[in-house]
């Protein structure tokens, strides 16, 4: 555990992004489960529409409101959201034109559809919208409704855009309620209050993508977090045996002799075949690790707090979503 209770005190928006494949909706779900940990009430946005969410947590697809879904170690609770471009349009018309009804019928008529085709910005500050009123929103008290808000963004090589909203506004609205609203999103996005964290895995294509989203946000002026090391399988040789696998010095005979001797193999052919597939799958681990050792060290490069999540045996089902959860508070990301 860092100095400070978490690696991002006073972060409420969390953002997670990452290349396809490295588990983005997973790890977003369980650093949801981390952060309300011990009595804390935490938002989890999807914006995709493929009902990840409802996938991982065993549950049927979930509509465009806020439910519970989750209770997290320490009695803190997980609520969803799935947004709905379509519905968020709606929410928007009626906030700002009181056209509702007049946006309901533009819904029928295609227009809607049409509109966010022809200005996907548009799309994403709708959608940007509505995770970060989940963000401002207080209770009658005066009290924020969420102690955290984590969204599972587009993948890392969309990230940038679709979190820049003011530019991407610029050419359909400069003054006027979609301005202020992009003003507004951008007020959030951009402050100390949002992270944006990235899902990688070590090899080389997620990681080179990692690098390069972490700049990208960098020149864009938006707040980077951490990074993910996700399906983090363990080194199980030590380093003199792995050493040797990697230069090809691997006793077959004496491995053969040690499998007989563990009562591990037959015959002298026997003990042979299986010292050989045994031999070749240390060589395989041990590439792999030296290739994991070369990955993390580049991902360090970027100066940002990492954190390793491991390969789940089971599969990234709801008792796996706990482990990595406890895994993310134990190395002090939530």
């Amino acid at each position: 555990m860092s100095s400070r209770d978490t690696d991002w005190d006073g972060v409420r928006l969390h953002v997670v992004t990452g290349k396809g494949g490295t588990g983005k909706t997973t790890v977003a779900a369980a650093l949801a489960l981390a952060l309300a940990a011990g009595g804390r009430k935490v938002l989890l946005v999807e914006i995709e529409g493929r009902q990840g969410i409802a996938q991982i947590f065993d549950l049927p697809p979930l509509p465009y409101e806020e439910r519970k879904i989750a209770v997290a170690p320490g009695g803190g609770d997980v609520y969803a959201l799935a947004i709905d471009p379509e519905a968020a349009m709606l929410d928007y018309l009626e906030m700002f034109y009181g056209l509702k009804r007049m946006g309901k019928a533009l819904t029928r008529m295609g227009v809607v559809d049409f509109a966010t085709t022809i200005a996907p910005g548009l799309r994403d500050v709708l959608v940007t919208g509505k995770t970060s009123e989940a963000v401002r929103r207080r209770d009658g008290s005066g009290r924020r409704v969420y102690d955290a808000v984590v969204m599972d963004a587009p993948p890392t090589g969309r990230i940038t855009r679709f979190l820049n909203v003011t530019q991407e506004v610029a050419g359909l609205a400069r003054v006027g309620p979609v301005k202020n609203h992009a003003d507004l999103v951008r007020g959030v996005v951009a402050s100390p209050e949002t992270a944006v964290h990235f899902v990688s895995l070590l090899e080389e294509m997620p990681v080179q993508e990692t690098l390069d989203g972490i700049a990208e946000l960098h020149e864009a002026g938006l707040p980077v977090g951490g990074i993910f090391i996700n399906m983090v399988r363990p080194v199980d040789l030590p380093k003199d045996v792995l050493d040797a696998a990697v230069k090809n010095r691997l006793d077959h005979a004496e491995l053969a002799l040690g499998l007989k001797a563990a009562g591990l193999a037959g015959g002298s052919d026997d003990a042979t075949a299986i010292a050989q597939a045994l031999a070749q799958e240390v060589v395989d681990h041990a590439h792999r690790t030296r290739l994991e050792k070369r990955e993390r060290a580049t991902l360090a490069k970027a100066g940002t707090p990492r954190y390793e999540l491991p390969l789940l045996a089971d599969g990234a089902d709801l008792a796996g979503l706990y482990e990595l959860a406890e895994a993310i508070r134990a190395q002090g990301a939530a």
